[in-house]
């Protein structure tokens, strides 16, 4: 016995819960390591190396400072998380049904791939706005300290496009 039908409206939202859990949390548990990461690629000579980064950080902000782009990291990696989980078993069942039940078996590694990327596609859109402004509270002092902060701002210097500059380049990732 299966707690849902496979296909259904319950199924999906289950797989989209599944990324969100998994996405989500995740990701918010490595934002001291990606912050640290992100400022060395902005600024290579005043963040040296991961543990001079983390020294530098927790010197100039407190352990506090550690966790700053945690809220756009939260909310955009589990949008990306839904949309990923969810959206593949869309595109997997939706490309099986157009290939048939012989041929979704036969070419069962491509309709993967092709249901994976086709959620990524989607995924990374959901993702982007958060993406920019998590990058923008990380590594541009005085900037913004908060999501409810760096939204605003963003979109009043640069409209829209200011949240999907980096939606390219994650779909290159």
């Amino acid at each position: 016995e299966y707690s849902c039908e496979y296909g259904s409206l319950k199924f999906y939202a289950l797989c989209g819960v599944g990324g969100v859990l998994s996405c989500g949390l995740t990701h918010t548990g490595v934002v001291p390591l990606d912050l640290v990461k992100c400022r060395m690629q902005v600024d290579p000579q005043k963040y040296k190396s991961i543990f001079n980064g983390f020294s530098v950080t927790i010197n100039e902000d407190g352990v506090r400072g550690l966790a700053k782009g945690w809220a756009p990291t939260f909310i955009g990696y589990s949008m990306q998380g839904l949309c990923k989980f969810g959206f593949y078993e869309v595109f997997k069942i939706l490309y099986g049904n157009m290939l048939g039940e012989e041929n979704a078996f036969l070419w069962r590694t491509s309709l993967y791939l092709a249901a994976s990327a086709s959620a990524e596609f989607f995924a990374d859109i959901a993702l982007a706005p958060m993406e920019a402004a998590k990058v923008r509270i990380q590594t541009q002092p005085g900037y913004a300290n908060t999501l409810r902060q760096a939204l605003p701002k963003m979109f009043a210097e640069e409209g829209i496009w200011a949240f999907y500059k980096g939606v390219a380049p994650l779909w290159m990732r």
